[in-house]
């Protein structure tokens, strides 16, 4: 395989997903950190030749380059049993990867971002302004993960795939940004299946 660089932000889930990734498809990544907080993704060199949007992760696939973490961690897994063959589950996956960018992420990981790294008191009034919806959204999300997984172990098939991975990500560290788990006991038993796959690899390591 070509050799595959990630650039990151270790402590991101965005970063961790494609980590994980990975790990489950037995593929090696070196990896490049950035200081995110010290405006790192946004030097002139960063914009010219990794992202021209200024954010990671992005996965350099030999010379290319390729942003957008569920895009990124869809390439490491194509080919992999982490992606179903049949049609209809596939495109099922891909539900779940667009939901995780559209409803959970930008709650869920915002949420533990301002608590984790700014800090609530420093929020700006825009920020303020808009955490109690983003708060109540990260618990929306919550919740539905919850309903859907009454009635199975994974969220797509009978085994771990590629949304499970994406969906862990953000989930295990919500309570980093002050979301409690304890009301969503389906979720609680899901993330406790996700670490105990043989592959499983901390958002640490």
């Amino acid at each position: 395989m070509t050799a595959l660089t990630l650039h990151e932000y270790a402590a991101s889930g965005n970063c961790y997903k494609i980590r994980l990734t990975a790990a489950h498809a037995g593929i090696k990544l070196d990896r490049r950190e950035y200081d995110i907080m010290a405006g790192a993704t946004r030097t002139a060199e960063f914009l010219g030749q990794v992202n021209a949007n200024g954010r990671i992760p992005v996965l350099q696939v030999g010379p290319d380059f390729l942003p957008e973490s569920n895009a990124a961690a869809f390439y490491i897994a194509d080919g992999t049993p982490l992606i179903p063959s049949d049609r209809f589950e596939r495109a099922d996956l891909l539900r779940w990867l667009f939901w995780e960018q559209y409803n959970h992420e930008p709650n869920i990981a915002t949420v533990r971002f301002w608590k984790g790294w700014i800090g609530f008191d420093n929020l700006n009034e825009v920020q303020r302004a808009n955490l109690a919806s983003k708060q109540a959204g990260g618990e929306a999300a919550l919740a539905l993960m919850d309903e859907h997984l009454q009635r199975r172990d994974w969220f797509v098939i009978d085994r771990l795939t590629l949304a499970d991975i994406v969906l862990y990500a953000y989930t295990h560290v919500a309570e980093e940004g002050g979301f409690s788990l304890q009301p969503y006991p389906n979720v609680r038993a899901w993330l406790d299946r996700v670490a105990a796959h043989p592959c499983h690899i901390p958002i640490t390591a």
